[in-house]
């Protein structure tokens, strides 16, 4: 576990090679930050980084294997070991010497901390590199985690500033920035800071103070529409054309929204958990909860109607000129 890996690294019992593997940039920064701090004072520290994507691994190896000058280890970080995932031929940009990299891997020098930084899904488990990787390295999973997971680390980064947050407030907050950890923590320190220390995080307040996203306007507006609520869609649309967004993005967006949210309602039908439908849908179980609670659940036939509405309006938008904010405007306007 990630926070096992970070309790030795804080004891100073550091690994000569990591590995780190997965697409949640929270982690893999926040392991970057514990090793720096655990190698000592940033003004002292030997850091030198590779872009795997534009350098060769022998290079990694080169200066891991180079003596440091002025402290007893030096820090090697090398981002995008694309190596270790499938690829298709002929597309590698830099041609990496991993018959060597296996060879260095089983005695890997121990004045330098070298790690390795995949921000992929997943790794290609039958490359010969990849098994020997894991084998020698501190391999460490930067995912995002589970629905509950994420509650109680809110929870514990507000209670360390010395505040409480409710549950309405994560579950706003979450729907509002998504499930990426490196935003939740900067809206967290946004939040507490001015609180001060002791007060409580409401949904009202997030709703107040959390900078809202396009993807989470264009939500709202198609909850609107779906509820008949002409005046509701059109305040949010409004409000997104003064803030210079284009109609026909918009449009894109209202259509992926309905896509998913047919998606959500059909694999409900069929059975399936909330939960499964977030994983078989690769989207935040959050997200798929705000769409099943929902008062004003839309049909199939009404979700289908708005989809082949929505391409209308997208070929004209394409096709016409004129005034096109009005295009989708009448679509708003339009009841299911």
């Amino acid at each position: 576990m990630i926070s096992t890996a970070w309790n030795t690294i804080k004891k100073g019992e550091l690994a000569p090679v990591y590995l780190l593997v997965g697409e949640e940039s929270y982690f893999i920064d926040e392991t970057i930050k514990r090793l720096k701090e655990a190698m000592g004072p940033e003004e002292e520290l030997e850091l030198t980084a590779f872009d795997l994507d534009e350098e060769p691994v022998d290079a990694v190896m080169d200066e891991a294997d180079t003596i440091p000058f002025f402290s007893e280890r030096k820090l090697i970080i090398a981002k995008n070991a694309s190596f270790l995932k499938a690829a298709e031929k002929g597309k590698e940009k830099i041609d990496h010497d991993v018959k060597r990299l296996e060879a260095w891997l089983a005695n890997p020098s121990d004045f330098s901390v070298t790690v390795f930084i995949a921000p992929y899904e997943k790794l290609d488990e039958r490359k010969k590199v990849t098994k020997i990787m894991k084998k020698h390295a501190l391999y460490i999973q930067a995912e995002t985690p589970k629905e509950q997971d994420l509650t109680v680390w809110l929870q514990g980064i507000v209670k360390a500033a010395g505040n409480s947050i409710t549950q309405d407030a994560i579950e706003q907050l979450v729907a509002m920035v998504g499930a990426n950890m490196l935003q939740l923590q900067m809206e967290i320190d946004k939040l507490t800071l001015y609180l001060g220390e002791g007060g409580e995080i409401t949904a009202s307040l997030v709703e107040e103070l959390v900078a809202k996203t396009l993807e989470e306007d264009a939500f709202k507006m198609l909850n609107a529409y779906l509820a008949n609520d002409a005046v509701g869609a059109l305040t949010i649309y409004h409000d997104l054309l003064r803030q210079k967004q284009e109609p026909i993005m918009l449009v894109g967006l209202l259509a992926s929204n309905v896509r998913t949210m047919s998606n959500v309602f059909y694999l409900l039908k069929k059975g399936y958990h909330p939960q499964q439908i977030a994983k078989n849908l690769k989207i935040h179980p959050y997200r798929v909860k705000l769409m099943v609670e929902q008062r004003h659940r839309p049909s199939e036939e009404s979700l289908l109607r708005a989809l082949y509405q929505l391409a209308e309006v997208d070929l004209q938008l394409k096709s016409t000129g004129g005034n096109r904010e009005r295009y989708l405007e009448l679509f708003l306007l339009r009841q299911l």
